[in-house]
């Protein structure tokens, strides 16, 4: 793996809001092919340190990269390789997903034959056949986020920042999410926000934890569950609470 590009780098980077530190000196390299979860408590500092990545905030200090691209300097550049699931994200209601994904399509500079392409394969992948025409605001929750994870493969990514992906979905549909990163996983790189463990077992090869802005964790789901006897639960609990 260490032969393989960093695709997703945090530098030392620190996020303050007055004397508050949201990330505390936080330092992580993703390299293409890792599927990584991403864990914390609420307020630990995972939404920001997904924020700053993505070039949505600017960091305090400190750096972020995506596929080598400073994500402050060269922002337009850097998120062209971006594709993002925020956990609620900003889908109009009174436009339908074909409506929204040639929208974002277009904005993405994506014509002709090749919008059209990835629209159809994005429609598959996501199972949005029965809904594409259909108003969003209409959508049941996990209707609306499987529009979601269409709209951030759409343009190909190779980076994907996941925000809770299995949110609202059936059984079924979590199988299928599950398959389709593991599959976008093997020449891409993915970081999975999550509060779910079974999902990082059945996703990710790597873990990070954070915890009051600081990493507090970095290896394997096996590592981690060896930190609490084996179990997923006591060792964040463990990683996460002061004794």
């Amino acid at each position: 793996m260490t032969d393989r590009e960093p695709m997703i780098e945090a530098i030392d980077l620190c996020k303050y809001y007055g004397s508050f530190a949201a990330i505390d000196h936080l330092t992580f390299t993703i390299r293409r092919g890792e599927v990584v979860a991403f864990l914390g408590p609420n307020g630990a500092g995972k939404s920001t340190t997904m924020k700053v990545l993505t070039g949505y905030l600017s960091p305090t200090s400190g750096a972020a990269r995506l596929a080598g691209l400073d994500v402050v300097r060269d922002r337009v550049r850097a998120v062209e390789k971006l594709g993002y699931l925020p956990e609620n994200g900003p889908l109009y209601p009174e436009m339908t997903p074909h409506a929204l994904l040639t929208f974002f399509g277009e904005a993405r500079g994506l014509g002709g034959a090749r919008i059209a392409e990835r629209i159809d394969f994005v429609t598959q992948e996501c199972d949005l056949s029965e809904l594409l025409h259909k108003p969003i605001g209409t959508c049941s929750k996990g209707q609306k986020q499987r529009v979601g994870m269409a709209q951030a493969l759409l343009h190909d990514p190779e980076v994907l920042l996941l925000d809770d992906p299995t949110t609202g979905l059936d059984p079924n549909q979590i199988r299928h999410v599950r398959e389709l990163v593991k599959k976008l996983g093997e020449t891409r790189t993915i970081l999975l926000s999550t509060h779910l463990f079974q999902e990082v077992e059945a996703m990710a090869g790597r873990v990070l934890l954070v915890n009051e802005g600081k990493l507090a964790f970095d290896g394997t789901p096996a590592d981690f569950k060896a930190k609490g006897g084996g179990q997923m639960d006591k060792a964040f609990h463990s990683l996460t609470t002061h004794a």
